[in-house]
């Protein structure tokens, strides 16, 4: 009872860090932006124990693995889910902005923007698919954690495992032996991290609004409006769909990971809610090696938010300047981002690297300033991709489990339909 008691607690806390941050960021700017270090700080904990995660959680499951080829299958399978689910949700993108035309009616003068206020991002070296690649093989082992690239870190865990998998059971257990207990003790780490995301929350929530203020999420709202419908048209229909495919409710698989949910709302980080959503997934039944491999890809193949909100943000500064873009314009949009919202995925400041990227190549018919018309509203929008690929992740990897054929579908649906369980075990474990 008392764990039950102390996951609401926590549960609770997150929203009130949350409501309590955007009330004093509103009354007492000032004061709320000098909260921004407590966001920063949680965020940077966090950070701290997912590269040590993913070496553990993908080690161990790889290295019980008698069959190598599984785990080829698997990052197969997720690699085309994660295509497949991307393409769509830039499709809806460019349909919904293209149909309901946001950025209508502004009537900008190309002229008059301010190429500056966006020039680091135009400026930024953009990442082609082969440069992407090679980046994913780290200098050095050490390197790859120190800087924590997690899709480096994922590359040599496979290999780590792989490794240890070819030595037989009897030379590799004791290795096993202790990455198991040293991944129970990481899990423990981040239970006492936890602990302070209501004082994470309240930081990020009161800098946000302290900084750009509650009248930035009216500015240019009905292009926040279209964004914020199109991602939950996307969470409720299509992982709707897909999850009715597995015979699971889309609605229960969401409250499954509320707490994930108010992390990422709070903090515009999908990030920050990773290592707990790797342990729920585990304890629901994924399987501790395709949930190793599948969310670290996810996080840098699988963004459905964010795919959104590229194509939905083109097509509102297309028509913000009043620039007709044809269908085959929209084609070959589609086609770029295709390849550099990859490229992209985990470098800083990505987002607006990716859009520089992507309207280079349309030869200068829409101006890559014109990304000036949506900086002041791009935090608020972050939340939403945040939140969307934090949902998408969830149900790739439930899907590939089950196209495995090793998600128990009934011990699953107990699980969802009685969640404070799983929340007691991620506290407690």
């Amino acid at each position: 009872m008392a764990t039950a008691n102390s996951a609401k607690s926590l549960y609770i806390q997150v929203i009130l860090g949350v409501l309590i941050g955007a009330a004093l960021g509103h009354f007492w700017p000032s004061l709320g932006v000098q909260m921004q270090p407590l966001g920063e700080a949680f965020i940077k904990l966090v950070r701290m124990i997912i590269a040590p995660i993913v070496f553990v959680t993908v080690v161990v499951g790889i290295g019980k693995l008698s069959d190598a080829k599984e785990v080829g299958r698997i990052g197969l399978k997720a690699i085309i889910y994660f295509e497949i689910l991307t393409t769509l949700a830039m499709f809806i993108g460019l349909i919904v902005g293209h149909v309901l035309a946001p950025g209508a009616g502004l009537n900008i003068d190309p002229k008059t923007l301010d190429a500056k206020a966006v020039a680091r991002y135009a400026d930024a070296p953009h990442q082609d698919v082969t440069t992407f690649l090679l980046n994913i093989i780290p200098n050095t082992v050490i390197d790859a954690f120190a800087k924590g690239e997690i899709l480096q870190v994922l590359l040599f865990a496979v290999l780590f495992g792989l490794g240890l998998s070819r030595m037989g059971n009897e030379r590799s257990h004791m290795v096993l032996h202790f990455l198991d207990d040293a991944g129970a003790a990481l899990f423990g780490v981040i239970a006492i991290i936890m602990r302070f995301a209501p004082l994470g929350a309240f930081g990020a929530m009161a800098f946000t609004i302290g900084r750009y203020g509650i009248g930035a999420l009216t500015q240019l709202g009905f292009l926040m409006l279209c964004f914020y419908i199109t991602c939950i048209i996307f969470i409720f229909v299509v992982l709707g769909i897909v999850s009715a495919i597995m015979g699971l409710n889309i609605l229960k698989i969401l409250r499954f990971v509320k707490e994930e949910f108010l992390i990422v709302l709070g903090t515009s980080s999908s990030e920050a809610a990773m290592p707990t959503l790797i342990e729920k997934l585990e304890l629901l039944g994924c399987g501790k090696s395709l949930v190793g491999l599948t969310v670290p890809l996810g996080y840098a193949f699988n963004l459905d938010g964010s795919s959104i909100y590229f194509t939905m943000a083109i097509a509102f500064i297309a028509q913000a300047l009043n620039i007709p873009l044809s269908w085959g314009d929209y084609m070959l949009i589609l086609a770029v981002l295709l390849l550099t919202s990859k490229g992209a995925a985990t470098v800083t400041g990505g987002g607006f690297i990716t859009l520089a990227a992507t309207l280079a190549t349309l030869n200068g018919k829409v101006p890559v300033a014109g990304m000036v018309l949506i900086l002041g509203i791009d935090r608020f929008m972050s939340e939403a991709r945040a939140i969307t690929n934090l949902f998408g992740n969830t149900v790739a990897t439930i899907f590939v489990a089950w196209w495995e054929g090793t998600l128990d579908v009934k011990r699953a649906r107990a699980i969802l339909d009685q969640p404070g369980k799983v929340e007691e075990a991620v506290l407690t474990r």
